[in-house]
């Protein structure tokens, strides 16, 4: 079964200027594109993500997730247009 998008993760695709699809590819959750061009494979299948936890678990236990993802990835380079930078703004 694939992935099944919130809202939020909608509306945080559509004010980075960019459209999400469910991945065709099994171990990801979404494909990004911008324009009809895919430019990104993004989440690992069977990971939860933020808008995931609050659904599941409330926003309080979603923020404290939230907290650790962005803890584990700072020190990561954020390059604009690259799957973590899309991870960070979409997923998280």
């Amino acid at each position: 079964m694939s992935y099944q998008i919130k809202p939020k993760q909608r509306a945080n695709a559509k004010r980075l200027g960019v459209i999400i699809k469910p991945s065709t590819n099994s171990k990801k959750k979404i494909d990004v594109y911008k324009k009809s061009e895919k430019i990104a494979s993004i989440g690992g299948a069977g990971y939860k993500d933020y808008a995931t936890y609050i659904q599941e678990k409330g926003k309080d236990f979603a923020d404290k997730r939230r907290s650790a993802y962005r803890a584990r990835h700072k020190g990561e380079q954020l390059k604009i247009g690259s799957p973590g930078y899309y991870s960070w703004f979409i997923l998280w």
